[in-house]
C-alpha cells in the first residue's frame, strides 16, 4: 500500500463549510485564448445567479505575465469560444443576444468597446476559426443537406417551430446525441468577411460533412497560408460503425481529399504547424471503442508521409497544441489519476512530462519562449489561469477570481492511495478528509463510483459531484480508479471489455476493505454512490455482497438490454450482442439479481438523459418498491444526464445529504443539513 499526501489545507478560523450553496457562488473559468505574441489571455467566467436560476459567462482579458485582468463583455449575455485575430487586434466569439434567434459570431476590439455581430445566419453559427489575414473567420452550421440557401433554412425553421405536428422520421441511426435528437442536418464549415456579409461555403458540396452530433473547434483546422481547411468527417453510411477520416480541401471549397483512408478506426481533431510543413492529428485504431488508446499522428504536407509520434507510448493523447516553433507540441495527458502537461518533439523521443502535480487542461501556446498557458485545479482548487515554464513546469497563477471567497471556506486536505483490487493489481484511489478530521476518532465513508466507465477520476474540481462538499458534510470521500479507467495503460482500460461487472466490482470491495482495516473508519457506517457507469456499479452492488448501509444510483445503467435505446445503442457492438451471448450479458446487467436488493436506495434521473435513458431509474425505483426496499426516486423532467441548473443542483445535493444523514450518521463537528424546501417526491417504503 502506498500513501501520498497531495494537499494539506491550513483552515482559517472561523470558515463557513464549503457546500453545494458557496460552490455554486464560484466562477466557472473556461478554457482560454492567447494572443499571438503570447502577452494576452482571454478567457470565458462564468457566473451563476442561484435566485433567477440562469447562469452568464463573460470574457476577461488577462495579461500572461501576473497583472491586473479586465471584463470585456457584460454580464447580460452568454459569451464563449473566443478566439484572437492573427494581427492581435479583434477577439472573435459566440453569443446569443437580444436580436439572435440562434448563436452568432461576433467580433469585438481588444482594447474594449462594442462587440459587433458578424454573422446573421438562421441555423446557427459556432466554433470560430480566423484565416490568417484577419479579413475572414471561419465558422460551423448544422444546414439542412436539401436546402440550397440560407432563406430557405429561415423559412423551414420557421415553419416547423410554429407546426402543430412534431413526428421525427428516421432511416438511419444514429438518431439522438446526449439529450437531443437528430433533425437529419449536417455539419459544414463557411467563411464570412469580417466585416459582413454572405457566408460562402466551403465543405457543402464535397460529399462530407463534420460531426453532426458534436462538432467543435477541433473538428477543422485552417493552413496558415490560409489556402486549405483540414477536417474530420464519417465515413460510415451505416450509422452504426462510425468512422472519421481526416480530409483536406480548398479554402474557396472543391475536392475532399481523404488523408486516412487506410486506418479502419477513427481519425481526428487536425491541427496545423505554424510553419504549414506539418499536419497533427490524433488517431485510434480499434472501431468503436473510445478508450482504444490516442496516437499523436503527423502528416508531412509536401511529402504525405504520415507518421506515428508517439510510437507505443501506453498514454492517450489529448489538448494538443503546436509550440511556434512547430518542433514541438504541448498536450494535456491523462497520466494515472492526474492530467499532466507532456511535451512531444517531432524528433520522435519519448515524450516528457513537464508538470507533476496538480491537474493542468485546456492549454494555448504562443510567443517566444514559449509563453504557455492553460487552467490548473485539483480536489481543493477549482479551475484557474496559470501561466507554465515548459523547461520546468513552474506554474504562476494569473488569475484569482475565487480566491476572497475560498479564503472563507473550510476544506479538507486530500491524498493518493495504492491498494491491492482485483487480481492482486494495484488501484489508484483519492481520499478527501473532512476538514476537522483526527484520526482518534470514528468516521462514516463515502465512496464514490466513477461514470464511464474508462473516464478516471483526476486531480481536479468536480462541480457535479465535489468531494470537498462531501467531506465538509462529515465523511471520508473517496474516488477509486477502478479497472477500465483510464490513464493506466490500455490493457488496465480493455480489461473490462465485454464484461463490465467483475473486476469493477471486486476492485470496490477491496477498496471497502482497505478503509475498514483503517483504525479512523467506522465500518457500520459506509455508504457508496456513483452515477452513470458509476449508477451501474452501484446497482451491480445492489445485487452482490457488499458493505455498504445505502447506495446512490443516478442515471443507472439497469437493464443492459434496454440500454440498446441509448443514443450510441445501434453501435455497440464491441460489446458483442446480447442474442449471441445472453449469458454474458445476463450474468453482467443488474436487473437479474434484483432477487437480492435490499439496501436502501436513493435514485436519481433526467428525463432528457439519452444516453441512459430514463426508464432504467424507473425499472430501478420500481423493483425496490415492489421488494418493500426503503427508496427515494428524485425525477427532474428538465434536465439531462446531468443536473446542470443551479437550484435542480442545490436540491441534488440536498436531498442526497439528507439521504445518506438517514442511514450513515455524519463524522463529529459536521455542521447542520440546511432546511429543506418543499418537494413533490413520494413513495417511499416504509
Amino acid at each position: 500500500m502506498a500513501l501520498v499526501l497531495l494537499c494539506a489545507l491550513a483552515m482559517p478560523a472561523g470558515a463557513a463549510p464549503l457546500d453545494a450553496q458557496a460552490m455554486w457562488q464560484l466562477k466557472r473559468l473556461g478554457a482560454p485564448a492567447i494572443s499571438p505574441d503570447g502577452r494576452m489571455a482571454v478567457l470565458p467566467v462564468t457566473s451563476n445567479d442561484i435566485e433567477k436560476n440562469e447562469s452568464r459567462t463573460s470574457l476577461w482579458l488577462v495579461p500572461t505575465k501576473p497583472g491586473k485582468a479586465r471584463q470585456l463583455t457584460s454580464d447580460l449575455w452568454s459569451d464563449s469560444t473566443p478566439t484572437f485575430s492573427p494581427d492581435g487586434e479583434l477577439i472573435a466569439f459566440v453569443s446569443k443576444r437580444a436580436e439572435d434567434e440562434q448563436p452568432q459570431i461576433y467580433v469585438i476590439p481588444v482594447d474594449g468597446g462594442e462587440a459587433r455581430r458578424v454573422t446573421n445566419v438562421p441555423t446557427g453559427a459556432f466554433a470560430p476559426k480566423w484565416f490568417p489575414d484577419s479579413q475572414r473567420v471561419a465558422f460551423l452550421t448544422r444546414v439542412w443537406p436539401d436546402l440550397d440557401t440560407f432563406e430557405k433554412m429561415a423559412t423551414r425553421a420557421q415553419e416547423r417551430k410554429e407546426q402543430k405536428m412534431t413526428a421525427q422520421v428516421f432511416e438511419r441511426a444514429p438518431i439522438a446525441y446526449w439529450d437531443r435528437y437528430l433533425d437529419g442536418r449536417e455539419t459544414h464549415i463557411y467563411a464570412i468577411d469580417v466585416e459582413g456579409g454572405e457566408p460562402v461555403p466551403i465543405t457543402r458540396g464535397s460529399g462530407y460533412a463534420l460531426d453532426a452530433a458534436a462538432p467543435d473547434r477541433d473538428s477543422y483546422d485552417i493552413s496558415p497560408d490560409g489556402t486549405e481547411v483540414a477536417f474530420a468527417a464519417n465515413v460510415d453510411p451505416t450509422g452504426v460503425e462510425p468512422n472519421f477520416d481526416i480530409f483536406v480541401i480548398p479554402a474557396e471549397g472543391g475536392v475532399a481529399r481523404n488523408l486516412t483512408a487506410d486506418n479502419p478506426a477513427h481519425d481526428f481533431a487536425p491541427l496545423y504547424s505554424p510553419d504549414g510543413r506539418n499536419l497533427a492529428f490524433r488517431r485510434q485504431e480499434i472501431r468503436d471503442f473510445y478508450a482504444d488508446r490516442v496516437r499523436l499522428m503527423i502528416h508531412e504536407r509536401r511529402s504525405g508521409r504520415i507518421r506515428n509520434l508517439t510510437g507505443d507510448w501506453d498514454r492517450s493523447v489529448d489538448g494538443v497544441v503546436w509550440a511556434p516553433d512547430s518542433g514541438s507540441l504541448f498536450g494535456a495527458i491523462d497520466d494515472a489519476g492526474t492530467r499532466r502537461v507532456y511535451r512531444f518533439d517531432l524528433s520522435g523521443s519519448a515524450p516528457r512530462a513537464i508538470t507533476g502535480e496538480p491537474s493542468f487542461g485546456s492549454l494555448a501556446v504562443a510567443g517566444n519562449g514559449p509563453v504557455i498557458i492553460g487552467l490548473r485545479e485539483s480536489f481543493a482548487e477549482p479551475p484557474t489561469l496559470v501561466s507554465i515554464i515548459a523547461r520546468t513546469g513552474a506554474a504562476t497563477k494569473l488569475t484569482d477570481f475565487n480566491d476572497a471567497a475560498l479564503a472563507q471556506l473550510s476544506q479538507g486536505r486530500y491524498e493518493r492511495v495504492t491498494y491491492q483490487g482485483a487480481n492482486g493489481a494495484d488501484i489508484q484511489m483519492w481520499v478527501v478528509y473532512p476538514p476537522n478530521f483526527t484520526p482518534d476518532r470514528k468516521w462514516p465513508l463515502y465512496l464514490l463510483l466513477h461514470g464511464g466507465p474508462h473516464n478516471a477520476i483526476t486531480d481536479g474540481w468536480h462541480w457535479r459531484w465535489n468531494a470537498q462538499v462531501f467531506a465538509n458534510w462529515g465523511y471520508v470521500t473517496a474516488w477509486h480508479n477502478f479497472h477500465g479507467s483510464s490513464g493506466f495503460g490500455q490493457a488496465f482500460a480493455d480489461s473490462i471489455t465485454r464484461d463490465w461487472a467483475e473486476l469493477p466490482y471486486e476492485d470496490t470491495i477491496k477498496a471497502a476493505e482497505w478503509f475498514a482495516a483503517q483504525p479512523w473508519i467506522d465500518t457500520e457506517r459506509m455508504a457508496a454512490g456513483g452515477g452513470s457507469f458509476g449508477g451501474y456499479l452501484a446497482a451491480v452492488l445492489l445485487g452482490r455482497p457488499h458493505p455498504f448501509k445505502t447506495l446512490v444510483a443516478h442515471a443507472p445503467v439497469y437493464n443492459l438490454f434496454t440500454q440498446y435505446a441509448a443514443d450510441y445503442g445501434a453501435a455497440r457492438r464491441r460489446h458483442g450482442e446480447f442474442w449471441d451471448d445472453m449469458e454474458r450479458f445476463a450474468r453482467n446487467s443488474p436487473h437479474t439479481a434484483a432477487g437480492n436488493f435490499a439496501t436502501p436506495t436513493l435514485v436519481i434521473h433526467g428525463q432528457s438523459d439519452l444516453r441512459v435513458p430514463v426508464n432504467h431509474g424507473i425499472e430501478l425505483f420500481n423493483v425496490l418498491q415492489n421488494r418493500g426496499v426503503p427508496s427515494k426516486l428524485v425525477y427532474y423532467p428538465d434536465e439531462n444526464h446531468w443536473i446542470l441548473k443551479p437550484q435542480n443542483s442545490l436540491f441534488w445535493y440536498r436531498t442526497k445529504r439528507e439521504w445518506l444523514e438517514r442511514y450513515v450518521r455524519p463524522g463529529p463537528g459536521a455542521s447542520a443539513t440546511p432546511a429543506q424546501v418543499s418537494d413533490t417526491d413520494t413513495g417511499e417504503a416504509p
